[in-house]
């Protein structure tokens, strides 16, 4: 757990140090290591004959918890990002 924080507080500062760089290929590849991040996940999970075995068990409950987690995921990140372009549009007038 020490490592993974170390990583994100490491992230944290260069981010900070190159704020005012425009860093154009950034998006990409983070949106590229998500996808491949969930792929690898799925692959995880399938290959685990346990877990597999149990997606029977998880039922409808399961489903509407991770859908419910997602949903409210996707409109949080909408909110933000609506607010950081109307900040955006204010400090330029």
């Amino acid at each position: 757990m020490f490592i993974v924080l170390s990583f994100m507080l490491a992230g944290i500062i260069v981010g900070y140090l190159l704020r005012s760089k425009k860093i154009r290929f950034f998006q990409g590849l983070i949106i590229t290591l998500i996808w491949l991040l969930l792929f690898l996940l799925g692959l995880e999970i399938g290959a685990n004959k346990e877990v597999v075995s149990q997606f029977g068990k998880l039922g409808l409950e399961a489903f509407i918890i991770a859908a419910g987690g997602t949903l409210g995921s996707v409109l949080a990140a909408k909110f933000l990002w609506k607010k950081v372009e109307r900040n955006k549009k204010d400090k330029k007038s």
